[in-house]
């Protein structure tokens, strides 16, 4: 499966020079939830392909997803659009996840996974879970109730996030968590960016994380979309890709 991308060249940097970033996001947002990370990483010199995964944004549904065949897709993606570039990856929350299933073959010089505990527990209802995956998005399909519960939301942030919970599909993503349960460990040398405190990333998950040799890196008070709360906090955390 094709998934959709945005597709941004690097800023003064001839495409055979330029190095791709992938930006994978979390569940219910779109490749647009980098929107502000986007042009700082093509200012650098890199190429940036920010994926729409399986039912989000304008990607393909499919209510018999598995995990594995979400990277898949993010891998064959990758591979016709970049297929003579190395690639560094960003993942955040389920983006992460996706990310660590699909490393070994994308085979990125820098994997940052973004507040994820890597964990994916399996063997929920279908049904019920969809349910309220299509609650979900209509709670979050307003920009208004967005920046209501979200103050550090800007109005841009707002209506992204609105935007792509619109076009979430509940049953593509309702099919990945009724299979079996997963853990990943990610290659020695990866990155673990995680709020502290995080309700998605324990101090046990972090201490496993670094019994690997994975650099974990915390940032203090910020959100689990860690760049929308404290955006420069997150750039500083990533001196690899930003500087």
């Amino acid at each position: 499966m094709l998934l959709h991308a945005i597709d941004a060249p690097a800023d003064a940097v001839s495409g055979a020079d330029a190095t791709t970033v992938v930006l994978l996001h979390g569940m219910m947002g779109s490749s647009e939830s980098w929107w502000r990370v986007i042009p700082r990483l093509t200012a650098r010199g890199y190429r940036v392909l920010a994926l729409d995964l399986p039912g989000h944004g304008l990607s393909p549904r499919d209510p018999d997803l598995t995990i594995e065949q979400a990277a898949a897709s993010v891998v064959e993606t990758v591979q016709k659009l970049a297929s003579r570039h190395p690639v560094a990856a960003i993942g955040h929350s389920y983006g992460a996840s996706v990310l660590a299933a699909a490393a070994g073959e994308l085979r990125p010089e820098v994997a940052v996974y973004v507040d994820a505990s890597l964990r994916l527990v399996g063997g929920h209802d279908r049904a019920r879970l969809a349910a309220q995956y299509d609650d979900d998005r209509h709670a979050r399909s307003s920009a208004e109730s967005l920046r209501a519960s979200r103050p550090y939301y800007s109005d841009t942030d707002a209506a992204v996030e609105a935007r792509a919970a619109s076009r979430f599909d509940p049953a593509t993503m309702a099919s990945v968590s009724c299979g079996a349960d997963h853990v990943w460990l990610p290659d020695a040398g990866s990155i673990v960016v995680r709020a502290d405190p995080s309700t998605w990333v324990s101090d046990a998950d972090a201490e496993r994380f670094e019994r690997h040799g994975i650099d974990v890196r915390s940032i203090s008070g910020a959100a689990h979309t860690v760049w929308y709360s404290h955006f420069d906090e997150f750039l500083a955390s990533v001196p690899e890709l930003f500087g």
